[in-house]
């Protein structure tokens, strides 16, 4: 019973998101909250001690670090894009992309890359919308096509070794993460040349788009002549953006140009040119931090959007408006963090994780047990997308590993075979990251994931097959 209610919960959760019928925020509540009901009131779960309310405040709890961090990190990187540090790095793309579509959304993909080498989703998505969100707006791209094409790339490498998943996995079933990783590279730069295939064919989308529109690279060239420089999307105007249709693009009959001098202001009062060297230092030792990792995240991030609201804002009431001007992201992706630790305390809490894990175990017959890690990379990208990887990969993998060694498959081939999801999972609204990227971006939901879960699951289907290939993945 408990698998056919995880079930149905997911099921509903994925409707009222993408049919848009409840916002992501109130779905992650209202879903496994009327689920975990049904749960407890059945006497399938208990809902004091050790059930589903004790989960849900343990989740809070193990959330908490994460609201921290993303609520600063957004004020944080929102008043570098006010003070215009970002002003020259745009004016080098630009230059770089010669206003071509094709151009700048492969750029965004090789960018995007660059930057997971890190390991850190958040880091990836935080530099790269700051740096590339106002060339989109400038040239009138849809900013769904940057979320898409940054998710899928930092998704493909979130399998590097010391990122999360390689490290759990290689954890939870003994193995070195040399002997995981190393055989998984053909197939990790496969995935790398799909996203850039997909970003190439996104750009040319645009491209497209925008001439069927009027909006021709002659006229945006002319627009940028005219405003002389690329400006930045000032703190207090961001809720002022384009109109953007279902699809995450302009809507339609809107003036993008017009949208864009209301966005787009090369005159913001918030500039603070006098300390741009200030700021890129400021910049630079927070990511050297970030990447040392001596200290927590959260309380780098603390610490660095104080210092930077302080300097460049030395009046109170100054620095409470560049606070309050980032108010909607702010409250947007915090609130989805503390929303999603409710699903998450649900599906572990009633017992539904659990019960769908034995449940893909026992269902599989014995005649195809041979093909457990084949079955285990599929199964990867739906289980790694409605759960955490804490939750996959160490209360699903060891079950799968355990049934797969009956017929003969190593612990470290299906170490393999799992993190071949990750592209899908990083795409998950359990994922923080990925509610930064879109609210950074000022995207729906819904749109992002309406274009980036086939393409993404595209992704994981290459890394699949080259694995397969090479049969570091055993096949039958």
């Amino acid at each position: 019973m408990l698998i056919v209610l995880g079930s149905a919960m997911i099921a509903v959760f994925m409707y009222l998101i993408l049919a848009k019928r409840l916002a992501p925020t109130l779905a992650l509540v209202l879903v496994p909250l009327t689920f975990a009901l049904v749960a407890t009131g059945t006497g399938l779960s208990e809902p004091g001690e050790d059930g589903v309310v004790d989960s849900i405040s343990s989740a809070f709890s193990d959330f908490a670090p994460t609201a921290v961090l993303l609520f600063f990190a957004i004020i944080f990187f929102g008043t570098m894009i006010d003070v215009g540090l970002f002003d020259p790095l745009i004016r080098f793309v630009l230059r770089t992309v010669d206003n071509d579509p094709v151009r700048l959304v492969v750029l965004t993909a090789v960018l995007a890359g660059v930057v997971s080498l890190d390991g850190d989703g958040s880091t990836t998505f935080i530099i790269t919308v700051s740096a590339l969100l106002p060339i989109y707006l400038r040239l009138g791209l849809s900013p769904v096509v940057l979320t898409v094409v940054a998710n899928l790339a930092n998704g493909v490498l979130n399998i590097l070794p010391w990122g999360g998943p390689t490290i759990r996995a290689a954890t939870v079933l003994n193995v070195s993460p040399s002997e995981l990783f190393n055989p998984m590279v053909p197939g990790m730069v496969a995935g790398i040349a799909t996203v850039l295939l997909l970003a190439w064919q996104l750009g040319r989308s645009e491209r497209k788009r925008l001439l069927a529109s009027g909006r021709t690279l002659s006229v945006v060239a002319d627009e940028m002549v005219a405003v002389r420089e690329p400006a930045l999307v000032g703190g207090g105007t961001a809720t002022d953006g384009p109109a953007t249709g279902s699809g995450g693009g302009p809507a339609d009959g809107a003036d993008a140009g017009g949208a864009l001098e209301g966005t787009l202001d090369p005159n913001r009062p918030t500039l603070r040119p006098k300390l741009i060297w200030f700021n890129l230092g400021l910049t630079v030792a927070l990511l050297v931090l970030l990447g040392m990792d001596v200290l927590p995240l959260s309380l780098v991030f603390v610490a660095a959007a104080a210092i930077a609201l302080v300097v460049n804002f030395p009046k109170p009431e100054d620095q409470l408006r560049a606070v309050t001007s980032h108010a909607t992201s702010i409250v947007g992706v915090v609130s989805m963090v503390f929303a999603a630790a409710v699903l998450v305390g649900v599906l572990s809490g009633t017992g539904m994780v659990t019960a769908m894990a034995n449940g893909i175990v026992s269902a599989v017959p014995p005649s195809v047990g041979s093909w457990f890690a084949v079955i285990t990379g599929v199964l990867s990208m739906p289980l790694t997308f409605f759960l955490t990887n804490d939750a996959f990969y160490f209360g699903i993998l060891p079950i799968l590993t355990e049934a797969a060694g009956h017929y003969g498959i190593a612990p470290v081939e299906m170490a393999r075979a799992s993190i071949i999801g990750q592209p899908v999972h990083m795409t998950s609204p359990l994922v923080p990251a990925l509610l930064l990227l879109v609210s950074l971006a000022k995207v729906n939901l819904a749109d992002h994931h309406r274009r980036v879960i086939w393409r993404a699951a595209l992704c994981s289907l290459v890394m699949l097959g080259v694995a397969l290939l090479l049969g570091v993945v055993p096949l039958g």
